[in-house]
Order: C-alpha cells, then sequence, then structure tokens
C-alpha cells in the first residue's frame, strides 16, 4: 500500500445466508433438532406457522457485497452513493470492523470512526458527558486528550443544557448531534458517516458538513460519505463510487457519478402509453411517450431541484386538433397538485396540431421547483371539441435532493413548490 493510501479495499465480499431462525438458546435449538428427527412437532413453532415435519433445513445464501476494490487516500472525501439495497451500509460496516468480509481484504491506517445509526456506540444509562469519554476510549485516546476537546464537542453538539442528562432521554435528532460531535472532534484518521445525518435538521446538515470539508481540507483527514442528497455529495465529496446490486458500478469524479447513479436506461422513456386503458377523451389525439432530459439531453427519472428539465412528451394525431392545449399538471404523493404547465398561458397564438404518427412538443423548466418527494405527471389534451386524451398517472419520477436556492441546505417542503425570494431586515 502506497504512502498517501490511508485506505485499500481488494476484492471484498460478503456472504449473508437466508434460512431458519435460531430460537436464541443451544438448548432450545436442540430440542428442535431432535423433535425434527424424531419427526415430532417443533415446540417452538410460532402461531400460524406450518409445522412440515418432513421438510429439511432450507437456506438460502445471498451476496450483499461482491469484488468490491478501491483505494482512498489521504484527505480524500469519498462518496458512496446507490439506491436501497445496493450494499452501502454492509460496506461501512466491515470498514468500520462492526462485521467481517467473506472474502478479500481490507487495509487501513490509523483510527477509524463511525456514525452508523443512531445511538451507535452510546450507553442508554450512562448520560452525554460519560459517552464522550466512552467513545473516546474506545477510538484509543487517553482521558487527557479527551478532557481537551470536551468542551468543543459539547458546544458544536447544541446539547449543552442536557450534556448531564442520561443518553436514554435524548431525542433521535441529539444522540446523531452528540454523536457526530464525538466522532468528528476526536480526531480520528478516518471519519465513516452514513446516511444517519438525514436525522438532523436542515441547520445541523449544513453544520455537520462544513465540519466534515474542515477535517479534509484543513487536518488532511478522511472522510467516508454515504448519503442519498445529492447536493451535499456534490458540494462535499472530492470523488465518488456508485454502488448496484452490491457491485462497483462507476468509480471516478463526483459529477460523473452523480450523473451516473441518477440515469436510469431501462425507465427513463415510457414509451408504452397507447397500452394504456385508463385514458379518457375523443381518441384522435393519443399520448404516446414521455420522457424527462437534464441538461445534458440525459433521461432521468431521479431529479434534482433547482436543475433544468426538459419534459418531452410524444403523440399521434388521426386529424388535425384545433387550438389545442396541451397540459401537464405535477402531483405530490398525497395527490396535491403542486403546479401544472399548460401552453395556452404562455403561447399567444393558437396551436394547430397537424395529423401525424410522431408528433413531439416539450416544455422546459430553467430551475424545476420541487422539494424532495415522489410525483406524477399527468397529461391532458384539450381543443375545441373538448377533451381529446387524458392520462392521470403518464409517469412517475422522484426529487432526490438539489439546492434551489444555493445555500447548500436541503430543501424541505410538505406542501407547495419553492419559490425565489429575497429577505432583508428593515428594523
Amino acid at each position: 500500500m502506497s504512502s498517501n493510501v490511508i485506505l485499500k479495499v481488494e476484492n471484498v465480499a460478503k456472504q449473508y445466508r437466508l434460512g431458519l431462525v435460531g430460537t436464541g438458546t443451544i438448548s432450545h435449538d436442540l430440542n428442535r433438532w431432535w423433535s425434527r428427527v424424531r419427526g415430532k412437532e417443533d415446540p417452538y413453532l410460532k402461531i400460524g406457522e406450518a409445522n412440515d415435519r418432513s421438510a429439511k433445513g432450507n437456506s438460502e445464501y445471498v451476496w450483499a457485497l461482491k469484488d468490491i476494490s478501491f483505494d482512498v487516500k489521504k484527505g480524500e472525501v469519498l462518496g458512496i452513493i446507490g439506491k436501497n439495497g445496493a450494499g452501502k451500509s454492509t460496506l461501512l460496516k466491515i470498514l468500520s470492523r462492526v462485521t467481517s468480509p467473506t472474502v478479500g481484504e481490507i487495509k487501513t491506517k490509523g483510527r477509524i470512526a463511525s456514525l452508523l445509526e443512531v445511538g451507535t456506540g452510546f450507553h442508554p444509562e450512562m448520560t452525554g458527558r460519560e459517552n464522550i469519554y466512552l467513545n473516546g476510549a474506545i477510538l484509543g485516546m487517553t482521558k487527557a486528550e479527551i478532557t481537551s476537546k470536551i468542551d468543543e464537542i459539547i458546544e458544536f453538539s447544541g446539547c449543552v443544557r442536557y450534556v448531564d442528562t442520561p443518553v436514554k432521554r435524548y431525542s433521535s435528532g441529539m444522540k446523531v448531534r452528540l454523536a457526530f460531535a464525538v466522532a468528528a472532534h476526536l480526531e480520528p484518521d478516518i471519519l465513516v458517516v452514513d446516511e444517519v445525518l438525514a436525522v438532523g435538521d436542515a441547520e445541523f446538515q449544513k453544520k455537520a458538513i462544513g465540519k466534515m470539508q474542515d477535517i479534509s481540507n484543513s487536518d488532511g483527514r478522511t472522510v467516508l460519505f454515504v448519503s442519498h442528497n445529492m447536493a451535499a455529495v456534490k458540494s462535499l465529496c472530492t470523488r465518488a463510487i456508485v454502488l448496484e446490486h452490491g457491485k462497483v458500478a462507476y468509480n471516478g469524479s463526483t459529477q460523473d457519478a452523480v450523473s451516473f447513479y441518477l440515469s436510469d436506461s431501462n425507465r427513463e422513456i415510457i414509451d408504452n402509453l397507447l397500452e394504456r386503458k385508463d385514458r379518457k377523451g375523443l381518441g384522435d389525439f393519443l399520448f404516446k411517450g414521455i420522457s424527462i432530459l437534464n441538461e445534458a439531453n440525459e433521461k432521468h427519472l431521479n431529479l434534482l431541484s433547482g436543475e433544468l428539465y426538459r419534459f418531452r412528451i410524444e403523440f399521434s394525431t388521426k386529424k388535425t386538433i384545433i387550438d389545442a392545449k396541451v397540459r401537464v399538471r405535477f402531483i405530490d404523493s398525497k395527490g396535491q397538485i403542486r403546479f401544472l404547465l399548460n401552453n395556452y398561458f404562455i403561447d399567444t397564438v393558437t396551436l394547430n396540431l397537424e395529423k401525424t404518427d410522431k408528433g413531439i412538443v416539450e416544455y422546459t423548466i430553467e430551475k424545476l421547483p420541487l422539494p424532495n418527494g415522489n410525483y406524477t405527471i399527468q397529461l391532458t389534451c384539450f381543443s375545441e371539441n373538448g377533451l381529446e386524451d387524458d392520462l392521470e398517472k403518464a409517469v412517475d419520477f422522484n426529487l432526490i435532493g438539489g439546492d434551489f436556492f444555493n445555500s447548500g441546505r436541503e430543501q424541505f417542503s410538505k406542501e407547495g413548490v419553492l419559490v425565489e425570494h429575497k429577505f432583508r431586515v428593515l428594523k
């Protein structure tokens, strides 16, 4: 391992066994086995479970990770991104030595501090202050080293008032703030941070990201960062890897990694709208498909707020549609209309769509004003004759991050849209 490489992962794989769950004690497992040998009923069978006495112990194996290899240099901030179930948390647990790999080798230099789950490493009966010393001791620090940092840790966590209260009475947000403050200030050589920061509020998230930048830039320490917030990944990470189905699908620049993650070539264009039976309308005009393209003309269904997107709509019509009004509604997961697009609002000239099998219209939104969430697009076309075609659920897409206001803060909103605005104090 070269001198500037602080972490080296070589051909790491992790296998889990799926099968019969143990009862919790050796004696109970032995009783269950003996009953099965004698053809008797399982004495620990749960209510509602079938008792197949002829069945053997069926087990399956699943590879949560397979053939993972990468290097991390000193001072790098490595982003690890991927869909749920891709293997991100499993990889971090292996790197943090919570679990061991089935095969492969990991080489590290220095101490590793990890923040994987809410409350990890905290004793619930001990106070916040006592847990700070406990975590420091686990990291191999002396009491004097911890004492020199403790005031800074408590101040950063924002838990000054509650630091002498047992941790079991902390909220999840307080636990995360204290855990991050401990991990970040006790000077590990490698800091491992999972999506647990999502529990914190927007202000603390920005504060934590700033601290991780300081750790990397000023102290030259290494950070491994897992997040579904692509804006945070792009602003913080110097490099990123994308995991898919337990394998490294991409390893390179952060911008390219995010673009790779957001692209979904198998689902980007919905080209079977003609087969839909849930449509309404006169039947001469039909929506054929819709695709969502970013500024680089790449198709996506995972979008970022504040970015440019084009909504390209394909249609066919058996006759000329006079005074066509093509409406696009953006509907959230609760069925509420967030906003709509309509050529009638912006064009002073009447739109007539000529007879065609391959018609295309397109809307462009310079800055997509939606906060994080799941959305559905409804496509509707009106004409002078009435409703031509209507598809209530033409396509679903996700908002998974972004920085609409260029503030570095994630935009949380349960209703409405994001609107550019200015603020000042007059008095």
